[in-house]
């Protein structure tokens, strides 16, 4: 995995075209110690791509034809290397953006489903391909992908494994948007460019009450909501917030 540190942005390319980015456990663990450690301090943005013509083909079918010692050692492999990028992402504070250059397949499409804003170039086709290796699906897979494109969906595409174009896939809401391969760089950069300029620590708070709010009743996110929203009326980007709307300018949130 090639990883760029670039001026607040935490840029993490999968870096095996040569195998269309498939993911090995040193891949993962690699991608889930860099998002581990990054803070809003560091960043305001984190963006994952691929190499060349794929985003990632998932998971390396070289290392899953590798038989476990024991279903017990089976699972704390998975839980140490895949089960633990998924809770990276799902608890970064930093928002993750994917750009999907190419094909995202099993492992890699649940990648894109756990990225919180995600664009792909129109040639991109994906598939939810677990079930053609006779697995379920995983990264996340049985649960993000339900809750973005539903539950009926979601069964549909896990079932079949079939293969899907960039058009059914923003449709689904899998992706935010589609565009062509020249403007994909460009339509990222205006995103990244975006949240510089908002608050970074505000928008962790943001997705933590969202993705804590998923398994809440009603009630308890409610209040789970107003716990977080007293967090942030305290916070530095509140009151520079609300000073920049009276004084008729442009906050200036991660200064």
């Amino acid at each position: 995995m090639h990883v760029e540190h670039d001026d607040g942005v935490l840029r993490l390319t999968f870096d095996r075209p040569n195998v269309l980015n498939a993911l090995t456990r040193e891949v993962v663990t690699e991608m889930a110690d860099e998002i581990e450690a990054a803070t809003p301090d560091d960043y305001h943005a984190i963006v994952i791509t691929g190499e060349g013509d794929a985003f990632s083909a998932g998971g390396d079918l070289e290392m899953l034809s590798e038989e476990p010692a024991s279903p017990q050692a089976a699972y704390t492999e998975v839980t140490a290397t895949f089960g633990r990028l998924v809770e990276a992402m799902f608890e970064c504070p930093v928002p993750i953006v994917a750009k999907v250059n190419g094909d995202a397949v099993g492992a890699g499409l649940a990648l894109v489903a756990l990225s919180d804003i995600a664009y792909a170039e129109e040639d991109a086709t994906f598939s939810c391909a677990f079930v053609r290796v006779g697995l379920i699906p995983d990264t996340g897979g049985t649960f993000m992908l339900p809750h973005i494109v539903g539950l009926r969906a979601a069964k549909k595409l896990a079932f079949t494994g079939e293969f899907f174009d960039a058009e059914r896939a923003a449709d689904l809401e899998l992706v935010n948007e589609t565009v062509s391969a020249d403007e994909l760089d460009e339509r990222v950069a205006e995103t990244v460019d975006r949240l510089s300029r908002r608050p970074t620590d505000v928008i962790g708070m943001m997705k933590q009450a969202m993705h804590e709010n998923m398994a809440r009743h009603w009630a308890e996110a409610l209040d789970y909501e107003n716990t977080l929203q007293v967090q942030a009326r305290a916070s530095d980007a509140h009151e520079e917030g609300v000073a920049a709307f009276l004084e008729g300018r442009e906050p200036e949130f991660n200064e």
